[in-house]
């Protein structure tokens, strides 16, 4: 019987993560810690780090835009990647950790010196979201270097890289010019407290008239408008569809019968999460025709209802979305008619429809669970260890034996 692996203990980083509280990495973060206290270890947070001049960094990106129309990623920078490093530093100091294990901390991990083995996940780079997501765009000359270059430092330094997507790895093999053997594709679970179970996601039944679910803040970014338009084509191919929209607020030409606005859900309120819940529950596909995404976890926890994801092929969505598994994945040029036609063929496939549902479920029981990901990660960062453990050399009797020989 092989030996159960020892219990590790891990200094979690959440010096950015935590400190923002507008992050979605807050509430990732708890999954993940319980992930790796279940499956790795004993998790210590090393964090949040307050530092006073972030304020005057804030400052610089202010000025930047108001003068230049260039933004200052004020964060991602020298100066402060340097500061986080030496406080980091003297909060590990005394202590003994197995390994440090840092969601989207590249920045912390940039120039920290330590000998324990870092183990970075993010859902994409710097790399990849540069003139991709808008924050990223528009950059100062200077910041957009620094921004990227520390990216480039956190990475090197870390001994284990993860992301949940093959996207995100493959650009950061071939941007910052690193080796496979460092970087593994893991997929992100779901961040629901309580997933209905299979049986109760499995018997989802259509609707009678089509019902599609878009969720996001930014309305832009997530495609609304080509939602709107998918809405519209529908009713041309004879679909009766409903298209309801939370998260957000459409501009007000966006304007139709069968379209319904819910600003904005809190979780955290238990009325409001159940709201949330019953839009997985009662739709029919969650429709989210986004323009560019780093990984998307609202497509986990769809497959968690058995709920079919309709989007785009775009950034990470492939991590979570496999097309005709979970739901199907459109060019990013594809508009409403496209996304029209390929939503009225799965719906008036009601044998296709229900196995997409069956097949939903069951990619979210395989691959896109908190369990999932504990257990791989796990498995990654002991065989990592494994691998740095020196290697002492036998002694050699030959000496002794020649000598009475």
């Amino acid at each position: 019987m092989s030996e159960a692996p020892r219990r590790l203990k891990i200094a979690f980083l959440t010096a950015m993560t935590l400190r923002d509280k507008r992050s979605s990495w807050r509430i990732t973060n708890s999954y993940m810690t319980h992930a790796l206290e279940t499956y790795c270890g004993a998790v210590i947070d090393i964090g949040p780090i307050e530092i006073k001049e972030l304020i005057v960094g804030k400052l610089v990106n202010k000025i930047a835009q108001l003068l230049f129309k260039r933004g200052f990623m004020y964060y991602h920078s020298f100066y402060f990647a340097k500061r986080y490093a030496r406080i980091l530093a003297r909060k590990l100091a005394g202590q003994s950790f197995d390994v440090i294990f840092g969601p989207s901390c590249a920045t912390e991990a940039a120039f920290l010196e330590t000998a324990i083995p870092i183990v970075l996940t993010e859902d994409a780079n710097v790399a990849s979201l540069l003139d991709y997501y808008a924050q990223f765009s528009r950059l100062l000359p200077r910041s957009r270097y620094e921004a990227n270059k520390v990216e480039e430092l956190g990475i090197k330094k870390a001994d284990l890289v993860l992301h949940p997507s093959e996207w995100a790895a493959r650009i950061t093999c071939e941007d910052y010019q690193v080796g496979r053997d460092k970087v593994h594709v893991v997929p992100y679970g779901t961040n629901i407290e309580h997933p209905p179970s299979a049986e109760v996601a499995q018997r989802r039944k259509k609707s009678e008239r089509c019902k599609l679910f878009f969720i996001g803040v930014d309305w832009e970014r997530k495609g609304g408008a080509i939602a709107f338009e998918t809405l519209l084509e529908l009713e041309k191919l004879g679909i009766q569809a409903e298209l309801t929209i939370c998260g957000c607020v459409p501009p007000d030409e966006f304007q139709h019968e069968r379209l319904r606005v819910i600003p904005y859900l809190d979780k955290k309120i238990a009325s409001q999460r159940r709201e949330m819940e019953q839009l997985f529950e009662t739709s029919d596909f969650l429709f989210l025709p986004t323009r560019s995404e780093a990984y998307g976890m609202v497509f986990c926890e769809a497959s968690a209802f058995g709920l079919p994801s309709i989007t785009t092929d775009t950034g990470g969505v492939s991590g979570a979305v496999t097309n005709g598994v979970n739901g199907y994945m459109l060019p990013l040029d594809a508009r409403g008619p496209a996304y029209a036609e390929l939503i009225a063929r799965v719906f008036r496939d009601d044998e296709g429809y229900a196995a997409l549902v069956r097949a939903s479920r069951e990619e979210y029981e395989r691959r896109l669970n908190w369990d999932a990901w504990g257990k791989a990660v796990s498995a990654i960062i002991f065989e990592m260890l494994e691998r740095k453990r020196p290697v002492i050399p036998a002694v050699s009797t030959f000496h002794e034996t020649a000598r009475y020989a």
